[in-house]
């Protein structure tokens, strides 16, 4: 166990993973570059560079969502070092295999002085908020929308009370300790709070909003009437497709289902041309988006913010 960790602590194997997510993310753009650029021609460029700004702005709350999570299961982790630990892991979710974005969550959070097991736990957790907040905007979807979408997604409604349910922080903490318990590992230091999920779920409702703008903005772009009914489509519409990409676990970012799912939900509100066009400029602009940040995390990984004590790491490490 000692001989792998200190591989994956290498300096070297994270530059190459590190690498190889980057490429991964690159190429998932680069595959359609040319279609991309036919489809931004067709927008004003202020509609371009808000759903650009858009796009990058939801990840970053994702990222805060995903922080206040993390500072509410153990010490305060600082901004810098919080940002490089996530924006690290979402690149890496581009890699086959749908595990890769937790490997390096984990292995770059051992470098800001965070257990592997409260990595793990935080981002586990922070999926499952986006997911109840995101089915809140994708059952009024389900309800307003298409009766094919209806028949072919409501299952995906089940999930809210049971989320719901499962995050209560009474729960959630007693199914930690007992999942931490069966790994063999010891209980976290802190015990999550309803403060600290309230954060995580508010940050959560506002990156899906900005989501649901970036698509409003590239639909409105396209012909769609700019009012709020289909702002709500949109976020909805977004948020319902991220919702079975994630639960399709086993394809890499969920690529292919959300633009199905998506498309499903915009049919009949414009053309099928303008209506791809949008699917693909919201896919590769939020790709963008994730290696924009994920390059900053590859510049700042290199200088750790060491400020936190050792002792959450160093706990972890003498269990191994």
């Amino acid at each position: 166990m000692n001989r792998v960790t200190t591989v994956l602590r290498s300096t070297w194997f994270r530059a190459m993973f590190m690498v190889f997510a980057l490429v991964a993310a690159l190429w998932a753009v680069i595959d359609q570059w040319d279609a991309f650029v036919t489809a931004l021609q067709q927008l004003a460029w202020w509609s371009a560079a808000l759903a650009v700004l858009s796009s990058f702005g939801y990840v970053f709350l994702t990222m805060l969502s995903w922080r206040a999570l993390l500072n509410g299961l153990g010490r305060p982790v600082g901004a810098r070092a919080a940002a490089t630990v996530f924006f690290t892991s979402q690149v890496a979710k581009y890699l086959p295999g749908g595990v890769w974005n937790f490997v390096a969550a984990a292995e770059a959070g051992v470098e800001h002085q965070v257990s592997r097991r409260r990595s793990l736990t935080v981002l586990l957790t922070s999926m499952l908020v986006s997911i109840l907040t995101g089915l809140v905007f994708a059952v009024l979807t389900l309800a307003v929308g298409p009766g094919g979408v209806r028949d072919d997604y409501g299952w995906t409604a089940v999930f809210l009370p049971v989320l719901a349910v499962l995050l209560a922080p009474p729960v959630l903490n007693r199914l930690i300790d007992v999942l931490l318990r069966l790994a063999k590992r010891e209980p976290l230091e802190t015990r999550l709070t309803w403060g600290a999920l309230g954060a995580a779920v508010l940050w959560s409702f506002a990156a899906w909003l900005l989501a649901g703008l970036q698509v409003w903005l590239l639909l409105t772009a396209m012909g769609m009437d700019a009012d709020v009914g289909s702002f709500l489509l949109a976020t909805g519409g977004y948020a319902l497709a991220w919702t079975v990409g994630f639960l399709v676990f086993f394809v890499p970012a969920g690529i292919g289902v959300r633009e199905v799912v998506l498309g499903a939900v915009l049919a009949g509100h414009l053309g099928q041309g303008a209506v791809l066009a949008v699917i693909l400029l919201s896919r590769i602009l939020l790709t963008i988006a994730d290696i924009g940040w994920g390059l900053l995390a590859s510049v700042t990984i290199r200088h750790p913010d060491r400020t936190d004590s050792g002792k959450d790491v160093r706990e972890e490490q003498d269990q191994c």
